[in-house]
């Protein structure tokens, strides 16, 4: 179980997507969980996906600017992974 950094709540970890800040401070999108670096877990929700955006909450858990590319992303990675889970079920 992993918190969800936007709503609080816990998740089991295969339902969150870890995001990860490395050492040179660029923060990405870490879908294996095994990168190196602080990391912080976002649910997989377009609308959690949609309030972090909105909130800017990585900025603020990394304490870096974070460009809005990454969040674009981060919404598009979880949409396609939500789209996923409807169709194939839960794997």
């Amino acid at each position: 179980m992993r918190k969800d950094i936007v709503t609080g709540e816990m998740f089991p970890k295969k339902e969150l997507v870890r995001v990860v800040r490395d050492k040179e401070g660029h923060v990405s999108l870490d879908p294996t969980s095994k990168a190196n670096g602080r990391g912080a877990y976002i649910g997989l929700d377009r609308e959690i996906a949609a309030t972090a955006k909105k909130k800017r909450i990585f900025d603020k858990a990394f304490e870096v600017k974070i460009p809005d590319a990454f969040y674009d992303e981060l919404i598009a990675y979880v949409d396609h992974q939500q789209a996923r889970r409807e169709l194939f079920g839960d794997k």
